[in-house]
């Protein structure tokens, strides 16, 4: 059976085009043919190999590989670098077939190509980090006062407005888009080690050829080979994880947000989608389903990277091929997750209406905590606590506004003047601090020198 991420009709479902195009078979296989020419181009230059034949190296054309003998080849060895030479070498002179992979071993070329993947990926999935962080931001300003019920254990608790809740699904994405910053210098580096790290076939070139590699491959110089030192690449799968939770932490706000009974948000205006078979009102959250199925899968994925970060010596044994069947699939879902938040977050219906009508329909018992401080301005806070809680008890029962109940459980034991009740019953009287939350995530998000904007 497929695998979803490889099949035709669910592929578009959890991937997303552009990424899947970094990890095609055709886009894999030139990539290792790069890092050979790359290789005979930096030992020629160093004066390793003779320049002669690093030149008819850089000829060979990667649409020239027989992928079937790859395969057959990986099949034999358990993986596709000896074949890889073979038919390089074809493609090449007598002469020069014996300098094609010259000092190299077949992880520093796996790996080095691996790197050049996620190199590509990275500049994609960047640039829909800052797409979605442009939509969010635009949520957050055009919605800074528009006035919902703050949730805590899913029950209303405190009016909130939804630019505070867009921004609180900004922030995160803000602090990926640093995060990623400082994880590449020490991902985007070459692997060039040689049998066992220490570049012995290459006498004292070692090093010179591997700083001439990382230039022609415009990547960074470790300070030496990484063969069995995984933690850049555990740093990146973790990232990965920690941008799909983010965006998934968005998408279950809105499968809640968007639930019949409360209905302040839909997906989009899309006639169609998420559609049942049978049922015709269905409007189904496909979307931030697909984000939060994307976000637990990665989770898990991340706890077999870090598995595969145990190895063994100086090359390992069976780490590496676990790394190979998780990392291409959380870069894929990473893809498919933020193709889908930016739809989301571009797509977005904002209900207003529905909002208030859900804080009214709830009797205003959001407003208790406003009801106590205010209260206990003129008597004891434990009093003023005690009273709104009753009337919270009354609101409920008799479907009476809570602030409404408050002022006539207190009475007479309230001076006239007291207590501003018209201004306490309003929601958007308690906002606190919203709107400048609002304005500093949006600060930090167009800061200067910032990479999301």
């Amino acid at each position: 059976m497929t695998t979803p991420l490889d099949s035709i009709i669910f592929g578009p479902l959890f991937g997303a085009e552009e990424i899947n195009g970094l990890f095609s078979e055709q886009t894999y296989v030139r990539t290792l043919v790069d890092v050979e020419i790359a290789l005979a181009r930096a030992e020629a230059l160093v004066g390793v190999i003779p320049a002669t034949a690093a030149e008819q190296i850089a000829a060979v054309k990667a649409d020239k590989i027989d992928v079937a003998a790859l395969t057959k080849g990986t099949l034999r060895s358990g993986f596709p670098i000896i074949a890889l030479v073979q038919e390089l070498r074809k493609h090449v002179s007598a002469d020069a077939a014996p300098y094609i992979h010259w000092g190299a071993t077949t992880q520093d070329v796996m790996d080095t190509a691996s790197v050049l993947q996620l190199r590509g990926a990275i500049q994609i999935l960047g640039k829909r980090i800052r797409e979605i962080a442009g939509y969010l931001a635009a949520l957050a300003e055009k919605h800074r006062s528009t006035v919902l019920a703050g949730r805590t254990h899913s029950q209303q608790a405190l009016p909130i407005t939804f630019g505070l809740k867009a921004a609180g699904w900004l922030a995160p994405l803000l602090r990926h888009a640093e995060r990623l910053a400082e994880i590449e210098p020490r991902l985007l580096v070459v692997q060039f080690g040689g049998a066992a790290g220490t570049l012995a076939a290459l006498g004292g070139n070692g090093l010179a050829v591997m700083q001439a590699l990382a230039n022609e491959l415009k990547l960074g110089t470790p300070a030496m080979p990484w063969h069995t030192q995984r933690d850049s690449i555990v740093e990146f799968g973790g990232w990965l994880s920690l941008v799909t939770g983010s965006l998934a932490k968005m998408a279950q706000d809105v499968i809640l947000m968007a639930q019949t009974e409360v209905a302040e948000v839909g997906e989009s205006a899309e006639a169609g989608r998420g559609g049942s078979s049978t049922m015709p009102q269905k409007s189904n959250p496909i979307t931030s389903e697909l984000i939060v199925g994307a976000a637990r899968m990665n989770a898990s994925l991340l706890s077999a990277l870090h598995n595969a970060q145990i190895q063994e010596h100086e090359r390992g044994t069976h780490g590496w091929q676990v790394e190979w069947l998780t990392l291409p699939q959380m870069v894929t879902l990473t893809g498919g997750a933020l193709k889908h938040a930016a739809y989301l977050a571009k797509n977005l219906q904002v209900d207003e209406a529905a909002m208030r009508a859900n804080i009214s329909r709830a009797n205003d018992v959001i407003l208790a905590e406003a009801a106590v401080f205010a209260l206990a301005k003129a008597m004891p806070r434990p009093q003023a606590e005690e009273l709104v809680k009753k009337a919270c008890m009354i609101a409920g029962s008799e479907n009476k506004p809570l602030i409404e109940t408050v002022e006539k459980l207190a009475g007479d034991s309230l001076s006239e003047g007291e207590v501003d009740w018209q201004a306490l019953a309003k929601p958007d009287n308690y906002l606190g601090e919203s709107d400048k939350i609002i304005d500093r995530v949006l600060k930090d998000a167009t800061r200067k020198g910032g990479r999301v904007f």
